[in-house]
């Protein structure tokens, strides 16, 4: 039976399930190794359905995992793309200020970019603003030369396609339905089979609380899931936007708030917002699961997040009805923008971590016990951590 047992099997093919696995290989090349997706494919969920930017790590807080993983991987990212041909683009970003009462805010991230170590950080004034986007209004501004744009699905590709290389093993079409611990390993059942390890990390997504559940009996967090949306502007109005032009972010919200950025393969997308959505993975207002739902309902954290964000929640829902609404929001970005230069545009779904007592955990989560690792909470910006991430996972399991 022993040689039937991993070494490692890591759950979930996203961004930091498979950095996390190319990682070990890398690390440890005599071992076996297994990934496990419940999807046909890798990087079907978050990893594949965000922005494309690459985060320069200038919003987080200092010392934070966000914040060391940011900067770590913002870097690796740089010289794996370049090493792996994968595009990219480091074509900066202005956060924009658009009243005297967001001033302050602004200040506080320069503060926190100087901080994480981002060099070249300039504050524009509101004529400043013009050389960098000519269409766009503010009074003040910052502008940060490290963002940039990236395509994230070929990261994901290509970080498969080195593992499997490298003599990793992966299967596809695998829920996972169950685990559990034994003396010197751990079984993950699945709906089609069960795999022996002696160690397990999981990256689940937005399913990441669900997989900690089976060996964890006093998690603590639960996955709200929230969807956001996006426009695009019309080819004929692409010249209203040259790189990514974002707010100063709302402190009554958790999210960066709607914003325009360009992507890697040409056009521009205009978004997201923040809906709370009745699905984890449902990409429609329409969409609706029982289970996920109740999941949402029965935490007692989501009623202390109501009362806290309940009247901003709203307003969010009212926008992703109403294109007129949207439009308003984006407008005082871009005040030439018209509903009519905008057309539908893709969604994502952002697996948000919420306490029993109804903090939105805002840092990455990683929780290890033992010979188990289960990635908790990793928001945004995991993607452009991924690789710092999956090297910091690996250490932790290894050592």
């Amino acid at each position: 039976m022993d040689n039937k047992i991993y070494d490692f099997l890591i759950v979930g093919a996203g961004l930091v399930g498979l950095s996390t696995a190319y990682h070990l290989q890398l690390a440890c090349p005599d071992s076996k190794i297994l990934l496990v997706e419940k999807e046909d494919t890798v990087a079907k969920h978050q990893s594949s359905h965000n922005s494309g930017v690459i985060h320069s790590g200038i919003y987080y807080k200092p010392g934070s995992l966000k914040a060391t993983n940011c900067i770590a991987g913002y870097k690796s990212l740089i010289e794996f793309a370049e090493l792996n041909n994968i595009p990219y683009n480091i074509c900066g970003k202005i956060i924009v200020a658009l009243d005297k009462g967001e001033i302050p805010r602004l200040h506080d991230i320069y503060k926190r970019g100087v901080e994480n170590g981002l060099k070249g950080i300039a504050k524009l004034s509101g004529s400043q603003i013009k050389e960098y986007e000519p269409y766009c209004s503010g009074i003040e501004a910052l502008y940060v030369p490290q963002t940039g744009i990236i395509d994230y699905p070929k990261l994901a590709e290509t970080l498969l396609n080195l593992f499997l290389q490298k003599g990793g093993e992966i299967i596809f079409n695998s829920q996972v339905n169950s685990i559990v611990t034994a003396k010197d390993r751990t079984i993950v059942k699945t709906n089609s089979d069960e795999y022996h390890t002696r160690k397990l990390i999981t990256c689940g997504g937005l399913f990441s609380d669900r997989l900690a559940n089976y060996t964890e009996i006093n998690n603590d967090l639960r996955i709200i899931p929230f969807r956001g949306e996006y426009y695009k502007l019309k080819k004929e109005k692409e010249y209203l936007v040259r790189n990514l032009i974002y707010p100063v972010p709302d402190p009554n919200f958790p999210f960066l708030g709607v914003h325009f950025t360009r992507m890697i393969h040409g056009g521009i997308e205009a978004g997201p917002n923040a809906v709370l959505t009745f699905k984890r993975e449902g990409y429609r207002f329409t969409d609706f699961n029982l289970s996920d739902t109740w999941d949402t309902m029965s935490w007692p954290g989501f009623w202390k997040v109501v009362a806290k964000y309940g009247k901003t929640g709203i307003g969010e829902i009212y926008r992703s009805l109403s294109k007129t609404a949207f439009t308003k929001a984006l407008q005082r970005l871009i005040p030439e923008l018209c509903e009519s230069d905008l057309e539908s545009g893709g969604s994502g779904v952002r697996a948000q971590a919420c306490h029993r007592d109804g903090r939105l955990i805002d840092d990455f989560n990683i929780l290890q016990h033992n010979n188990i690792v289960h990635v908790r909470n990793a928001p945004s910006p995991a993607a452009t951590a991924s690789l710092a991430i999956g090297k910091y996972i690996c250490d932790k399991i290894i050592n």
